[in-house]
């Protein structure tokens, strides 16, 4: 039997705000179990009625895109339904529950347009170049090949700008925001900024391997099979090693750049950088199978591997290093102090 003062513990978990957001994460999950087979076969049919209709861009667009997805991309985009979809559950809980708790002891910052637009792009930047030289040492070592320059280039760039935009805005809002902002009325700076920072890496790896095969994906099951396929990697010291660490670092990076200038202005631009990096470093190049570099030194991209965690070491201390130097020149300033 479970002692009762564990039990007493577990409940109070479970009525505080930690406790509601993990109950949002797993309800998630849960539900994406349930109704991505029924995304997976809707997608599917309009997939078959692209083919044979003569539809509308967006539509041949979208069928083309069914077309291609494979079962795991049809559970992302389940867990995303499923989280925006139980979004105001959570938000009813988290309303009840501060009407009973203290105010919250980390308040925002609200910085000037200017200060906020310098943060952006300075996070962009630090991101971006060390993601991008990192790139760089890889091809020289020969574990990419460049290939030849898109003849869309612009319109490739603008999407990927459209999703570094939306994906760190969306992301920060939710991990840094949310999440980080309510661990931090529960617990210390450095237990909210370890325990958001292990969420937001686990959350990532909600995709099966690229080893795994899925049969039956119309099954009614085929989604809580491939959560335990997910679940299956964490139990490799590689994947954990070369491929979660390096997101956990990433994590953390971004709560510190959170706590650090109570805001999310930084964070995004960070977010955004990296991003922007990655995406047009594989529209440019290509991954050499089997380099004598992977699996430990270069994982499956950019942001897996012993490689990119010192390069990470490097970013976060090129971030301490230059806030440091904005902080003392008097570039950060609040619409307060004005």
């Amino acid at each position: 039997m479970v002692p009762s003062t564990q039990l007493t513990h577990l409940k109070r978990f479970f009525q505080s705000e930690a406790g509601a957001l993990v109950c949002w994460v797993v309800s998630s999950i849960l539900f994406a179990a349930v109704i991505s087979p029924w995304v997976y076969q809707a997608g599917k049919a309009i997939a078959e009625m692209a083919e044979v209709a003569d539809l509308n861009g967006f539509l041949e667009w979208l069928g083309a895109s069914c077309e291609r997805a494979q079962f795991g991309r049809y559970f992302s985009r389940s867990l995303i339904l499923a989280a925006v979809g139980l979004l105001p559950v959570l938000f009813w809980r988290l309303k009840r529950i501060r009407r009973q708790g203290a105010a919250p002891s980390d308040q925002p910052c609200n910085y000037s347009a200017t200060s906020a637009t310098l943060q952006l792009g300075l996070g962009c930047a630090i991101t971006g170049g060390f993601l991008l030289a990192t790139g760089m040492i890889a091809a020289s070592l020969g574990a990419y090949l460049p290939l030849a320059m898109p003849a869309a280039l612009g319109a490739a760039m603008l999407k990927i700008l459209l999703i570094a935009i939306l994906v760190s805005l969306l992301e920060e809002w939710l991990f840094r925001g949310l999440l980080l902002g309510l661990w931090l009325r529960l617990a210390t700076q450095r237990v909210a900024c370890v325990g958001s920072s292990l969420v937001f890496a686990w959350v990532h790896f909600l995709e099966p391997s690229s080893a795994s095969f899925l049969t039956g994906s119309s099954s009614t099951l085929a989604g809580f099979k491939l959560v335990g396929d997910i679940l299956q990697q964490f139990g490799h010291l590689r994947f954990l090693i070369t491929d979660f660490m390096p997101l956990f670092f990433i994590g953390l990076i971004l709560a510190w750049a959170r706590v650090r200038t109570r805001s999310l202005w930084l964070p995004i631009g960070l977010h955004a950088g990296w991003i922007l990096a990655l995406k047009g470093f594989n529209l440019t190049h290509l991954e050499v199978v089997n380099h004598p570099l992977h699996p430990w030194i270069l994982g499956s991209s950019l942001r897996s591997g012993l490689l990119p965690m010192a390069a990470l070491a490097v970013t976060a201390g090129a971030c301490y290093l230059t806030l440091r130097w904005v902080e003392r020149a008097g570039l950060l300033v609040s619409r307060a102090s004005r």
